[in-house]
């Protein structure tokens, strides 16, 4: 065996910047702008909001990297909320991950790439791609994920880089291919004609004018793109939702906080400059969007990028499904990797059955907590009647966008919660070490934000609304029987230890050798002069 059995610090710089791009970049570069521009009214205006949602987007994560730096214990926003509000939201936080924002939004995600793997394969079937087919490959997929994040953790994070590397070349694509459709003219088309004498000239002549037949766009679609009479007002917190649903993962970053090389050091650079860099790369792939394709052709895709293929890169266009799947498994990948965190600090804190804070004897992965999520997510995969909530909603929703706006009701309710509990910890800990401060000023910005988009939804949508706190609440019963009642019966207690003993010789698992029992280095009498 050799070593401790703990989860060990390796996850770099690099590691860490690809896991925040890769996590962020799924499926929601690809399908959010039409949900964007739904419920804005005008490309001007929609443009606006994914920008105003990168700047919101980077003001939490200034809140989450001075969390995740001054914080020792892994689990992100659950452990800030267990420490700040309590054990009850802090496992109502979990709970809403297990109905649907988590492993709900796992099976949405792998049946979405699956579909797009299979997609161009099956053109000529009246009736799409079957469903056992789809349903297959997506547990395939969601497989090729666990093993990823169970059998080692330096697996995962070459994995990570692959696919993140993977999907900001397919975006790449888009973004060059959309330049030169905003350039574009007899002006454009000569210069490029006249490098022709060099390889480099040869090569573009042959790719991106014969080949991608980029000379076929036009900026009209950018007149009148601020047309305030056109402006669907009461509809932009729901526009917010769907630009931050392209945002979101960066909040989940912070989970693994135990695994870094150098915390205080990695997560606040590297985080900044990552939502920095994906907001860059969202901003100008959406204004490729607009340039080949008008607002009704936007409005009528379910998938903003195939159709930009289809118009913009001729045989070129099965690059398009091709990144949207290899973005979405990427995305899959750092999430769960992020989110089996959460699950294995709650299986410590005895929020969770203790056989989710185990750890693999050799290869040093939270297989319980990993295995956990993934389990679920193929339940919702294979089940066609609705076994689970996220399941339930999949047949019910009229769209993806309402299933964005269930979603993300209760993830931005935790969110600002999270946030609320860094003045807090400002006020209990004011000596606690904190190698990364940001002005309090910030907080209580992105709290009022945050506060304004759930209000909003409620008026906005309060169907959805009400779904997202009936999910959630559903979890208070729940935790006052399986965690608060203590007293249990003892044939019951036996029986869950046998079924601990159990799993623990099946899956090779012991409890952890070091564990983090307080977040900060503090004593009843003093703050020490050192937190890790």
């Amino acid at each position: 065996m050799g070593g401790s059995v703990t989860l060990r610090k390796q996850v770099n710089v690099l590691d860490y910047f690809a896991l925040v791009v890769g996590t962020v970049i799924g499926s929601g570069i690809f399908i959010s702008p039409k949900g964007v521009l739904q419920n804005t009214g005008t490309i001007g205006w929609a443009l606006i909001v994914l920008v105003v949602c990168g700047v919101f987007s980077t003001l939490g994560a200034l809140c989450y990297a001075e969390l995740g730096t001054s914080i020792r214990k892994s689990g992100g926003d659950y452990t800030y909320i267990k420490d700040s509000a309590g054990p009850v939201f802090a496992f109502l936080r979990l709970w809403s991950s297990i109905l649907g924002s988590r492993t709900g939004s796992d099976a949405v995600l792998s049946i979405t790439a699956a579909t797009y793997l299979t997609s161009p394969i099956f053109t000529d079937c009246e009736n799409g791609v079957p469903f056992a087919i789809t349903r297959m490959l997506a547990c395939t997929i969601l497989l090729f994920t666990s093993f990823c994040n169970s059998v080692s953790v330096p697996l995962t994070r070459k994995v990570q880089i692959i696919f993140t590397v993977a999907k900001v070349l397919g975006l790449a694509v888009i973004i060059v291919s959309g330049i030169v459709l905003l350039i574009q003219g007899k002006q454009a088309q000569e210069a490029i004609l006249n490098l022709c004498e060099s390889f480099l000239g040869l090569f573009f002549q042959y790719f991106l004018i014969f080949r991608f037949n980029l000379f076929t766009g036009n900026t009209s679609n950018f007149q009148n793109a601020f047309n305030v009479k056109e402006v669907e007002w009461q509809q932009f917190p729901l526009a917010f939702y769907s630009g931050l649903f392209a945002y979101t993962g960066w909040q989940n970053t912070v989970n693994i906080t135990e695994e870094m090389i150098n915390p205080a050091r990695i997560i606040p650079k590297t985080i900044i400059a990552a939502i920095a860099f994906v907001t860059l790369v969202y901003v100008t792939t959406n204004v490729a969007y607009f340039v080949a394709l008008s607002p009704e052709e936007v409005l009528r895709s379910d998938a903003v990028a195939v159709s930009y293929g289809l118009r913009v890169l001729g045989n070129w266009w099965l690059l398009m499904p091709l990144a949207l799947a290899l973005s979405i498994i990427g995305s899959m990948n750092g999430s769960l990797f992020t989110a089996s965190r959460q699950f294995h600090v709650a299986g410590r804190d005895g929020q969770f059955p203790e056989v989710f804070s185990m750890v693999h004897i050799d290869r040093k992965t939270p297989l319980p907590a990993a295995t956990l999520i993934v389990c679920i997510s193929f339940v919702s995969v294979w089940n066609n009647e609705g076994g689970l909530p996220i399941a339930t909603l999949m047949l019910v929703s009229d769209s993806v966008y309402s299933l964005i706006n269930f979603l993300s009701f209760s993830r931005w309710t935790f969110v600002a919660m999270t946030t609320a509990s860094l003045p807090y910890f400002r006020w209990k800990y004011p000596d606690a070490k904190r190698p990364f401060k940001v002005p309090l000023a910030i907080p209580f910005i992105f709290i009022l934000m945050s506060v304004f988009m759930v209000a909003g939804s409620i008026y906005s949508a309060p169907r959805h609304a009400l779904i997202g706190i009936v999910m959630t609440l559903s979890g208070v019963p729940v935790w006052f029987i399986c965690v608060w009642w203590k007293n249990k019966p003892r044939r019951l207690i036996k029986v869950f230890d046998n079924i601990t003993i159990f799993l623990q010789r099946t899956l090779y698992v012991v409890p952890p050798d070091d564990v983090i029992s307080k977040i900060f280095d503090v004593t009843e009498d003093k703050i020490s002069s050192e937190v890790e």
